[in-house]
């Protein structure tokens, strides 16, 4: 018998290589897939101008960042924007000023998508390559009101449908991960989720990470991983005697081990 429904996650047309550089920007659950990613190696630049909870910041980061590796992950966290009433402008972060000074506004599909294809037409001017992974945050957003962050996330599921169903913009080079439904419809469970009941647990996050490496590692990738991980424990091992013989030639050992590592995978570093 089967007691939950697992989410489909069709094989992906690219495959993300062994310790290759990546770029992650959107909410705060694009921090915790980026920190995996750097965990397990890979170069990986996560939010490099803060966290991005929406499309119209999230091509500010864009628009700032020069440079763009091949494989890039934008996590979409809400459709609420702030303007600062005296420019009119969408900021990305208040900075703690007073909110008297700030319009919130609530970002149309149509918006959602525009500001979204306005971004992956940037990634695709600076290399032709590019492979942009689109993601809706899990992470429910309580300032809302539990209805209205429903309605957000469904105004970003919809945009990205337009933009992944969009011909003339190649959807071939852009994809939909769904980490959201993977906790929403697989997971399904508040002890999936982290003490504010909101954010996914430590546990979550990993089983995700593991969906993302079956959908999108190539095999080369998926063996680094496999021979990485008890260097890694080994390194983070902390030792009763550290001063001992016994664990000075269990590092030496480790060490001989990481250099294989290198020869092996040239763009591997500790």
């Amino acid at each position: 018998m089967e007691f939950r429904t697992v989410v489909d996650i069709p094989k992906l047309a690219f495959q993300i290589e062994p310790c290759e550089e990546i770029l992650l920007v959107g909410s705060c659950f694009a921090d915790s897939i980026g920190q995996r990613f750097k965990d397990e190696k890979f170069h990986a630049t996560v939010n490099p101008f803060g966290v991005m909870y929406n499309p119209a910041s999230i091509l500010h980061t864009i628009e700032r960042y020069q440079g763009c590796p091949r494989i890039v992950f934008l996590t979409l966290g809400t459709n609420h924007v702030y303007r600062l009433k005296e420019t009119g402008e969408i900021v990305d972060n208040c900075e703690k000023r007073p909110a008297a000074l700030f319009q919130e506004e609530i970002l149309t599909v149509e918006k959602c998508a525009d500001y979204l294809r306005k971004t992956v037409d940037i990634l695709r001017e600076r290399r032709p390559d590019v492979q942009v992974v689109l993601t809706v945050s899990p992470i429910r957003y309580r300032k809302y009101g539990y209805h209205e962050s429903q309605l957000s996330k469904a105004t970003l599921l919809l945009a990205v449908s337009h933009l992944t169903s969009d011909i003339l913009h190649h959807p071939s080079s852009i994809y939909y991960f769904p980490a959201y439904e993977i906790v929403m419809d697989e997971l399904r469970d508040y002890r999936f989720y982290a003490a504010d009941m909101l954010h996914p647990s430590e546990q979550t996050v990993d089983y995700i990470w593991e969906r993302l490496v079956e959908a999108c590692f190539s095999p080369s990738a998926k063996d680094f991983l496999r021979e990485w991980h008890p260097i890694k424990n080994a390194l983070h091992h902390k030792p009763f005697h550290p001063d001992s013989e016994e664990y000075k030639a269990f590092m030496d050992k480790t060490m001989l081990k990481v250099e294989e590592l290198k020869k092996k995978y040239p763009t591997f570093a500790l």
